[in-house]
Order: structure tokens, then C-alpha cells, then sequence
């Protein structure tokens, strides 16, 4: 793939976000911009191509924040509402060239996309109210890369408690986020990574989620150039001071980071 690519840390927070509602603790009172996270999700422009990793609740904000009006296709990763609550706002999307109208192309497993054909089936009625979302669904084998618009894709397994979760590369970079469980049939297709994007709830164990030892772990078995967590939890504890705890070359994303490379 020889085309730069530039990832976009949407969002870096867990399902409730960060802060919690409700939550005084330190890192939910913190005025450091670092410690503000919104549900996770990850921008990937491969040349002139934008892929959306997931669309959570806080998908409209996204959005707006990095002044996002056309994409290539939204990557989902699994069915959890932080993953794909947002997916009603792609409308502003279909028709910001009106009245041309963008049908938004939607990526996901069997599974996942079952979901969305539930949650919102308004989408998929033969007849439709104007303003419905304007999307079509394309399930993936996760066994099998896929392309669009001319840049490979390959799905990465993984399990999330009780079920599966897709992570995906792109060329030298790979994002995984919900990971518990990795076969190790499913690491050999990350080998030669520059850049992994891994989740890391907190620092203690988690039953449905990687901690950040278990994903320092997988780390250095990969050994990519660099690795940033994603999917932080308040627990993980104010940014300033989490960092300090990471190896060299790995770090703790944030929200609206950018990176570029060839």
C-alpha cells in the first residue's frame, strides 16, 4: 500500500466516556483536555480515501470537530451501542450536496450488522419517511481482506467477552479496540506492523477487556515501531501520569491526536 496514511483518534474513551457522569474523581474533574475522552472511534485516510472505524453516540461531535463532510465508509468493529449508537446521524452525510444524495457504505460482520438492521430498521422500510439514513450494509467474511476504493483491508478476530470483535489493518497500521482474546493464527496476520492501535481499559483485569499489561504484552510480541492505547476507562488515571508508566514507543491516545506516515 503505497499511498500515506494519517489516523485520527476520533475518540478514546470507554463506553461511558470520560468524564463519567456523575463521577468527582480526579480524572473526571481534570481541566486537562487530555483526560476529556469521547466513546471511541478512529478516522483512516489511506490517499484520498476516509474511513470511520466505528460510529458511537458521540459520532455527530466527531464529526463536526474534524470538519468531516464526505467519507469513504464507516468499519465496524462490533455491536455495542458505544460502537455503532450514532449511525441515525450519517443523514448529514447522504445529503450535503443535495440534491445529490451519498449513500453511506457500511462495513461489519453478520453479526454486527444484524444488529443495526434491529436498531434502526427504520432505514430498511420499503417505504421511508424523507431524512431517513441513506445507508447500504456489506457484511465482511473476517477470514478475508476486502477492498474499497482500491485499498486492502484486512479483517483482524478477536473476542470481546462472549462474542467477536473486528479489528483492521491498513497496510503497516492496524487498529483493534474491545480485545479480551487473540488467537495466535490472528497475531501472525499483524507481523510487520509500524503503527498498532490496541485497546487498554485500566490497569487492573478486566473479564470482557484487555488491561494495559495484557496489551503491552501483545506489543511486544508484535514489536511494531510505535503503539498507542485506546479505549480508556477513568481508571486508567490522569493522562500526565498514566504516560509515565508506558514502555519507549508506546503511549496513551487522546482525543483529536493525529498521526501521518508513508
Amino acid at each position: 500500500m503505497a499511498k500515506n496514511i494519517k489516523l485520527t483518534f476520533l475518540g478514546t474513551g470507554t463506553s461511558q466516556g470520560v468524564p463519567v457522569i456523575g463521577c468527582t474523581c480526579d480524572v473526571c474533574s481534570s481541566t486537562d483536555p487530555h483526560d476529556n475522552r469521547l466513546r471511541t472511534s478512529a478516522m483512516v485516510e489511506v490517499g484520498e480515501s476516509r474511513f470511520i472505524i466505528d460510529a458511537g453516540p458521540d459520532f455527530r461531535v466527531q464529526m463536526l470537530r474534524e470538519g468531516v463532510s464526505h467519507i469513504s465508509a464507516i468499519l465496524l468493529t462490533h455491536k455495542h451501542k458505544d460502537h455503532i449508537g450514532g449511525i441515525d446521524d450519517v443523514r448529514a452525510l447522504n445529503f450535503v450536496d443535495y440534491p445529490q444524495i451519498h449513500t453511506v457504505n457500511i462495513y461489519g460482520t453478520a453479526e454486527t450488522l444484524d444488529c443495526v438492521r434491529k436498531d434502526y430498521d427504520y432505514a430498511f422500510f420499503t417505504v421511508r419517511y424523507r431524512g431517513t439514513p441513506e445507508i447500504a450494509l456489506h457484511t465482511i467474511d473476517p477470514e478475508q481482506p476486502f477492498t474499497i476504493e482500491g485499498v486492502e483491508i484486512v479483517p483482524i478476530r478477536g473476542r470481546h467477552a462472549h462474542f467477536e470483535v473486528t479489528g483492521y489493518r491498513f497496510g503497516d497500521v492496524a487498529y483493534m479496540t474491545d480485545f479480551k482474546e487473540i488467537d495466535d493464527s490472528e497475531l501472525q496476520k499483524l507481523r510487520g506492523v509500524k503503527v498498532l492501535v490496541i485497546n487498554a481499559l485500566r490497569f487492573a483485569p478486566h473479564d470482557s477487556h484487555l488491561s494495559v499489561a495484557e496489551a503491552l504484552a501483545i506489543i511486544e510480541k508484535l514489536a511494531p515501531q510505535r503503539a498507542y492505547l485506546t479505549h480508556m476507562s477513568h481508571e486508567i488515571g490522569l493522562h500526565s501520569l498514566a504516560q509515565n508508566q508506558l514502555p519507549e514507543n508506546v503511549y496513551f491516545a487522546y482525543d483529536g491526536l493525529k498521526i501521518e506516515f508513508e
